[in-house]
C-alpha cells in the first residue's frame, strides 16, 4: 500500500485512483491520490503566509535571456488557449495558489491543483471537491481568469458548499469576472444524464511548465473527445457509501481533474472528471507499474452536482431552460487570505 501511494505521488500531479468495489474486508478500498504538489510546496499552502522561494545565483544568471525570452513569448500568448480551441474553454479556470507575495515580469509563481468551470454569470464555479483538499486546514484558493489583450489574473475563490460523498464542490469567484472586463463564459448542465456509448468530450487547462508556473504565462488545453463505456460502483468519500461514476474510453491526463465533460452534441456538461479506473487489489498495484496508456478515465455524474445546487439555492444554466432556480445567494462565504493581484 506505501509503495503504490509514494509511486503515484513522485510526479508533481498525479490523478485520482479508484477502484471499484467491493473488495475483501482485510484490503483498503479507498485510495486517494490528491492532485496535489510535493510535501514542501504543500507546506507552504497550509501555511497561509508567503514563503520566499530560494535560488542558486548561479541558475539565475543563466537563465535570464531564456526568462526574457520566454516573457515575450507568454505575453503574445492571450488568451490562454490557441485561437482554434473549444469555446467552452472560457468557463474553465485553473485552481491555483500563489507561491510568491509579489508578481515578477511572468507573474505570480503558483502551484496548480486542478480545473473548475463556471456555471452562471453571477460567478459560480464547480469542481470536484478532492482538489480542495490541500486547503482543508487553511490557505486561500484561487483561480486563473483570462483578461482580453492583458495577462491574466488572480481572483480568490470562497467555497460555498461540498458533498465529499459524491465529490462535488460550489465555489464562487471574488470579483465576480462576469461584471469586469475578463474572457469568460459558462457552460450548461445536462438535464439528461450520460448514456454508455455517448460520445463525450473532456476539456482542461494546465500549465505548460508544472515546476515552474507563472500567471502571466499562456495555459495549455487538453481537449480529450471519447465515449461513455459503463456506469460503475465506487468509493469517493472514505467514510460514506459507495456512489456512481461513469467510465470514459480515454485516460484522465495530469491536472484534469474538476474538469467538464461534455456532451459532444448538446455542449452541455454531463460530468466532471474524477481519476483514473483501475480494476485489480492494492496488492496487485502496488507491485506493478504506473498505469498504462489506456486506463479509462472515471467522471463524477453531473446530477450530483446538480442535487448540491438545488441544495444551497445557486442557480445554473441547462439544455432547456435559462436558469433552473429564479434566484441566487447575495453573499458567498468570506475566506481569509492573501490579497490577489
Amino acid at each position: 500500500m506505501s509503495s503504490l501511494f509514494f509511486l503515484l505521488r513522485a510526479s508533481e500531479i498525479a490523478p485520482r485512483i479508484l477502484t471499484p468495489v467491493p473488495f475483501p474486508a482485510s484490503l483498503a478500498i479507498y485510495h486517494r491520490v490528491r492532485l496535489c504538489q510535493s510535501r514542501s510546496a504543500e507546506d507552504s499552502v497550509l501555511s497561509n503566509y508567503p514563503r520566499a522561494r530560494i535560488r542558486l545565483a548561479a541558475f539565475v544568471a543563466f537563465s535570464a535571456l531564456g526568462c526574457a525570452l520566454a516573457t515575450l513569448a507568454s505575453l503574445s500568448g492571450f488568451p490562454q488557449a490557441d485561437s482554434a480551441a473549444d469555446p467552452a474553454t472560457a468557463a474553465l479556470c485553473p485552481i491555483v495558489y500563489p507561491d510568491d507575495q509579489t508578481p515578477a515580469s511572468r507573474g505570480y509563481h503558483y502551484t496548480f491543483f486542478g480545473n473548475a468551470f463556471f456555471i452562471n454569470e453571477q460567478g459560480y464555479l464547480l469542481t470536484v471537491a478532492h482538489v480542495l483538499d490541500t486547503f482543508r486546514d487553511g490557505g486561500q484558493a484561487y483561480i486563473l481568469v483570462n483578461r482580453p489583450d492583458a495577462p491574466s489574473r488572480l481572483l480568490k475563490l470562497a467555497v460555498i458548499a461540498k458533498d465529499e460523498q459524491h465529490d462535488v464542490a460550489i465555489l464562487r469567484a471574488s470579483p465576480n469576472p462576469f461584471s469586469g472586463k475578463y474572457t469568460v463564459a459558462f457552460i450548461p448542465l445536462s438535464s439528461k444524464p450520460a448514456a454508455q456509448g455517448q460520445s463525450v468530450l473532456a476539456l482542461s487547462l494546465h500549465p505548460r511548465r508544472l515546476q515552474d508556473a507563472q500567471s502571466f504565462e499562456a495555459q495549455s488545453e487538453d481537449s480529450s473527445p471519447g465515449i461513455v463505456l459503463s456506469y460503475e460502483s465506487t468509493l469517493l468519500d472514505k467514510g460514506g457509501p459507495a456512489a456512481d461514476v461513469f467510465l470514459l474510453s480515454h485516460p484522465v491526463v495530469k491536472g484534469e481533474s474538476g474538469s467538464p465533460v461534455l456532451a459532444l452534441d448538446s455542449r452541455a456538461a454531463v460530468g466532471l472528471v474524477e481519476g483514473l479506473w483501475l480494476r485489480g487489489t492494492p496488492l496487485s498495484l502496488a507491485k506493478s507499474a504506473p498505469p498504462p496508456g489506456n486506463t479509462p478515465g472515471a467522471a463524477i455524474p453531473i446530477r450530483y452536482a446538480i442535487a448540491l445546487l438545488q441544495q444551497h439555492g445557486v442557480a445554473w444554466h441547462s439544455t432547456t431552460s435559462s436558469s433552473e432556480l429564479p434566484s441566487l445567494p447575495t453573499a458567498s462565504q468570506s475566506v481569509a487570505g492573501r490579497p490577489g493581484p
